[in-house]
């Protein structure tokens, strides 16, 4: 483990999916709607976050509360990644990093990074993620099922960020089928033209 992570909500959906599963609860909603549906794989991304919950990592959040905020407008007070949230709250594992807001309450990320992270949504967490980069110690952004990390990995390395794919093999191939999609649509639609 690092010393501290920005956890896509992803991670927190999928493992929560995983824990009503394990405990034999009903899926909600927005269970149904994370990646990947894989029980196994829903397995491995709790065994991550229960493991990040027993130890001394931090969470990184954003001095405006927008990070938290996305977290309990996708889960709901009693599933298990709002759980460990609120555990790492109470434990004081939190490093708060300052994290700019257009007009639009999307994160400011610097260039070239504003035209590569499409998802506006997670400019916020690439932003938190940047910032923690100048606390002392080791830090990453973990994720599961979203793959579009894979569309900014080389552009986000180079600012120094670290990815953690919890499900890395599962994800990678994931990202491959779409990539692979994504060139026959282009391909495709070049040889109609």
């Amino acid at each position: 483990m690092k010393d501290r992570y920005v956890i896509d909500t992803n991670v927190l959906i999928a493992a929560s999916a995983a824990m009503a599963m394990r405990s034999g609860k009903p899926l909600l909603p927005h269970h149904q709607e994370v990646m990947p549906q894989d029980a196994g794989q829903l397995e491995k991304v709790l065994d991550w976050l229960i493991a990040f919950a027993q130890s001394d990592s931090r969470l990184v959040l954003d001095n405006a509360g927008q990070i938290n905020v996305e977290y309990h407008h996708k889960l709901d007070f009693y599933d298990y990644g709002i759980q460990v949230v609120m555990l790492k709250l109470s434990r004081d594992q939190i490093d708060r990093v300052n994290v700019d807001y257009d007009a639009d309450g999307n994160g400011i990320v610097p260039q070239p990074l504003d035209e590569t992270v499409h998802d506006l949504a997670d400019r916020k967490m690439v932003a938190a993620a940047i910032a923690a980069l100048q606390l002392p110690g080791s830090s990453a952004v973990a994720f599961a099922g979203d793959t579009d990390w894979y569309d900014w990995e080389t552009a986000l390395l180079q600012t120094g960020l670290t990815l953690e794919p919890i499900i890395e093999k599962w994800s990678r191939s994931k990202y491959a089928e779409k990539t692979y999609r994504q060139e026959k649509r282009h391909h495709k639609a070049k040889h109609h033209d």
